[in-house]
């Protein structure tokens, strides 16, 4: 159970409605309905009673509205109570570049609110060169998608992202449905990142198991360019939906690809406990929760938190 999903609720119960609720919360319709789901699963209870002029709360549900609303105060007193510490330092975070599209302004966001305080230093670069910064502790944190197990790190699995066939909306012989598999991509023209790139990688080992070799036409190791080609119409791109977080809408098809494997672990990655300053542990805490936030309300596409 999370505190935000008290907060739902008690919003759910003080608006009498689902749509007013998502509306002053800033969320998705849709979104606040699962997160209430969740918890009437947890609780295995039923929370709110549907009718035709709202949602009201049964007596399960007014019985844990009241306790919901006196654990939000005490949460939000404790908060303000460690906000007057004043928690400073300086905190250095990496993240790859697909991921700060999506990421990395909440996370600043976040980060300013509650802790401003802290000096955060962002690094964005591909994963592999982000886990030799972290060895030389030139970052304290950082999102990897594959970790050497040689390595004392603190590694909390984040996330797991769906990867997409991504191409222009007008690419010739591009297929015409929302989702595809491995043996339908053919002959489509491919514009990947070299062998070098986790991603790539990652592929590799998938195709490596079956009989469809791919049709490389180009390899960009920058995400920028890699996305320029694409949207030039010079073949399409295998990618997680964090790709297209900072392009035009309209400008790309993301057809999801339904085999068995084919995503994207993220981690979360850090020095060991021990090492990690308070505003390290502090800014650690602060990445999952936003991370997961975006996954929750759909603003991460494609994206699953894991256990969950």
């Amino acid at each position: 159970m999370e505190l935000r999903q008290l907060r739902y609720f008690v919003s759910v119960v003080a608006q009498g409605s689902m749509g007013r609720a998502a509306l002053e919360l800033g969320v998705g319709t849709s979104a606040l309905s699962q997160q209430i789901s969740r918890l009437e699963g947890e609780l295995a209870t039923r929370l709110l009673q549907r009718t035709s002029s709202g949602v009201v709360p049964t007596d399960a549900g007014l019985a844990f509205w009241r306790q919901a609303q006196l654990a939000i105060r005490h949460a939000d007193d404790a908060m303000r109570a460690a906000q007057q510490a004043r928690l400073s330092g300086h905190v250095s975070v990496g993240m790859a570049p697909s991921t700060t599209g999506v990421l990395g302004l909440p996370f600043m966001a976040a980060m300013r609110a509650r802790y401003p305080d802290i000096r955060l230093h962002l690094v964005e670069n591909l994963s592999g060169n982000l886990a030799t910064m972290l060895g030389a502790r030139q970052l304290d944190l950082a999102i990897l998608f594959q970790v050497e197990r040689t390595q004392r790190w603190s590694v909390q699995p984040l996330l797991e992202e769906r990867l997409f066939l991504i191409c222009r909306q007008d690419l010739p012989h591009a297929p015409a449905g929302v989702h595809i598999s491995l043996a339908q991509l053919g002959d489509i023209p491919l514009i990947l990142p070299s062998g070098s790139h986790g991603l790539r990688t990652r592929l590799n080992t998938v195709f490596a198991h079956g009989d469809h070799p791919l049709n490389i036409v180009a390899e960009i190791d920058g995400l920028p360019l890699l996305m320029d080609a694409v949207g030039a119409g010079y073949g399409a791109t295998i990618q997680p939906g964090a790709a297209v977080a900072r392009l035009p809408a309209d400008q790309f098809r993301l057809i999801e690809i339904i085999d068995t494997g084919v995503n994207r672990p993220n981690l979360l990655v850090s020095l060991s406990d021990d090492e990690l300053s308070p505003a390290g542990l502090a800014t650690r805490v602060v990445l999952q929760q936003v991370a997961a936030g975006l996954a929750d309300d759909g603003r991460w596409l494609g994206a699953t938190v894991y256990n969950r």
